[in-house]
């Protein structure tokens, strides 16, 4: 443990509050959950209630080193976040900037074979099969518009 104490912790290219435990200070980051920032912590050979801040340089190496690559340091596939990649079609594990890039390649490959999925997020639509009726309806076209005149409160007159 270094006997300096860092309020904000740089990990994995995200600022975390040094005050959290270690599970919770991963968990800030895009692509990591509590149960894996355990899990983690746990490899890493860490107390999982220590507080992030209080870390060493080393150990936050270590710390991203198992994070990057959970797999190849024991953790079990199943806690992966991209198991049988369409791509590759191995089981990978992606982190901020990356897993938004592949959601967002998935969503634009979904659009372009034209799948329902793929269909209902080109129309703007609720994808997983809620209701449509009433719920979700901001951010489509508008009803009824009425005219200027009429917004004013005014009638028009009449020429004679």
């Amino acid at each position: 443990m270094s006997k300096e104490f860092k309020l904000i912790v740089r990990v994995l290219n995200t600022d975390v509050d040094g005050t959290l435990h270690i599970p919770y200070a991963l968990a800030k980051v895009k692509g990591i959950g509590v149960n894996l920032g355990y899990a983690i912590a746990r490899v890493a050979s860490l107390n999982p209630q220590t507080r992030i801040g209080t870390l060493t340089e080393k150990q936050l190496e270590k710390i991203e080193q198992i994070a990057r690559n959970p797999a190849k340091h024991g953790i079990p596939q199943w806690m992966l976040n991209r198991r049988f990649d369409p791509v590759s079609g191995e089981n990978r594990h992606l982190i901020g900037a990356d897993l938004e890039l592949a959601i967002k390649e998935d969503i634009q490959t979904m659009m372009r074979t034209k799948s329902w999925k793929g269909i209902r997020h080109s129309l703007g639509l609720k994808v997983r099969g809620q209701r449509t009726r009433t719920t979700g309806r901001t951010g489509m076209t508008v009803g009824v518009s009425r005219k200027a005149a009429a917004a004013g409160g005014q009638k028009p007159e009449e020429s004679k």
